[in-house]
């Protein structure tokens, strides 16, 4: 499980930075704005891409923390035997979404993007570049609840 907290703290620290760079970003626009009177033409494209990528990132994130939202009431009722099957089936769930919808999605959305070369209006940046945080965290995801299947007894 060492590997994994490394994980957990690489992408943590993956998260801050991005926030960070948002709020300054979002801090510029608004004294680009107000102060000079000349706003800023990227960073509203900006803001929105590192919105993207701290969500998605930040559910894989807290997928691997066991933090997300959960109706515990039938696990809680349950008998042992039970709330390791329910365990069990509900990350079997999430690893078959992740991979279908995060994974495979993500990849065509990245190849749909890279192959008509569609960039951003503002920033020029490759939307595949930008879409690649899809099928990344699909993968996160995907690692977390494999661990959590194979080390949870």
């Amino acid at each position: 499980m060492g590997f994994r907290k490394q994980v957990d703290k690489i992408l943590g620290w993956i998260l801050v930075v991005i926030m960070a760079v948002m709020v300054i970003n979002v801090l510029w626009q608004v004294f680009s704005r107000y102060i000079t009177g000349n706003p800023s033409s990227f960073t509203d494209e900006l803001a929105r891409y590192l919105m993207i990528w701290v969500g998605v990132l930040g559910a894989a994130y807290v997928s691997g923390r066991n933090m997300h939202v959960a109706i515990d009431v039938l696990p809680m009722r349950a008998g042992k035997k039970t709330q390791l099957l329910l365990f069990r089936m509900v990350n079997v769930l999430i690893i078959l979404f992740a991979f279908f919808a995060l994974v495979v999605g993500g990849i065509r959305l990245v190849y749909i993007s890279y192959i008509l070369e569609q960039h951003s209006p503002a920033l020029n940046v490759p939307l595949a570049f930008i879409y690649t945080v899809l099928p990344l965290s699909g993968l996160l995801i995907i690692y977390y609840k494999a661990t959590d299947l194979i080390y949870k007894k």
